[in-house]
């Protein structure tokens, strides 16, 4: 049971928000739920004992905490300031912590809107992925005032195993860019280095023993090595979703003059993927635009 029991809406009951919320329950939280599709905000309070609201308006009215973990820009712009959105039903001094991979530029707005209601506001993107937000072990970059992380660190500790704050408003969106931008790079490297392996009959196994202790190591290397050499991509991210990122990260790109060669490149090949009917395969299929 948690020190502090809060009123807590949670919106967006997806395969991260869902079970997201289902640890602030498990933490001792009261927790009431939206989501566009009523069916899965009625079964998530089914499971959870939590309950289910209409609109996000109504999740929101007399919470301490909202949270959001939705699908794009129009989909958080919609739930925080459209008809029946989260922003207006929220009492003063509550807190809103959005999980939504989104561009800064709209977790800048948002922000300006939250203190213009007298809100406390966190842009607080996530990785780990679909077994991260089940096992509660999600790392989360957050941006926002040093009161907005101070509030939200005791909520979030519920489902992550680490959270950093980076700066600002916004700085926790273009943190996801960049960690967007490195994985793109380090499952090309590996998508070349699977398929080398195997055009020269090579062992995968015992060339994975070989290389995975050493510098060649990454987290992409230990968790989908043995399952690209063997096809297999059912494992949570989805190509579409890494596009979406990549594009956020590109269009920041062209905003603060980074060059993003490789980003641009990797972006091409995942849009590849697509093509060929992958968008629903996790990011590790980036190896099947490659011949064996």
């Amino acid at each position: 049971m948690t020190e502090q029991k809060l009123r807590i809406s949670f919106i967006g009951t997806g395969v991260m928000g869902g079970p997201m919320a289902g640890h602030l329950v498990k933490a001792g939280h009261d927790l009431t739920v939206y989501n566009r599709t009523r069916t899965k905000a009625d079964a998530w309070a089914a499971q959870y004992g939590g309950a289910a609201a209409s609109t996000p308006a109504e999740a929101a009215k007399d919470a301490d905490v909202v949270l959001s973990c939705v699908g794009n820009d129009d989909d958080l712009a919609q739930v925080t300031l459209g008809r029946d959105g989260a922003f207006a039903a929220m009492r003063k001094g509550a807190l809103f912590i959005d999980h939504t991979t989104v561009s800064a530029r709209i977790a800048r707005q948002l922000s300006v809107e939250a203190e213009s209601l007298g809100l406390l506001a966190l842009d607080a993107p996530v990785s780990g992925g679909e077994a991260g937000a089940q096992n509660g072990t999600l790392s989360i970059m957050c941006g926002g005032s040093a009161q907005a992380f101070a509030a939200a660190e005791p909520v979030m500790a519920a489902y992550a195993a680490r959270m950093v704050h980076i700066g600002g408003p916004g700085a926790g969106q273009t943190t996801k860019m960049v960690n967007q931008i490195a994985i793109a790079g380090v499952l090309q490297g590996l998508s070349e280095a699977v398929r080398f392996a195997q055009a020269s009959d090579l062992d995968t196994d015992k060339v994975f023993e070989a290389i995975s202790g050493g510098a060649a190591a990454s987290w992409q290397m230990l968790n989908r090595w043995g399952t690209m050499a063997k096809d297999e991509f059912d494992f949570g991210f989805a190509v579409d979703w890494m596009r979406k990122d990549l594009g956020l990260a590109l269009e920041e790109a062209r905003i603060n003059g980074a060059t993003l060669p490789v980003a641009s490149l990797v972006d091409q090949f995942y849009a590849d993927v697509q093509k060929a009917g992958g968008g629903r395969r996790d990011t590790s299929s980036l190896v099947t635009r490659l011949p064996k």
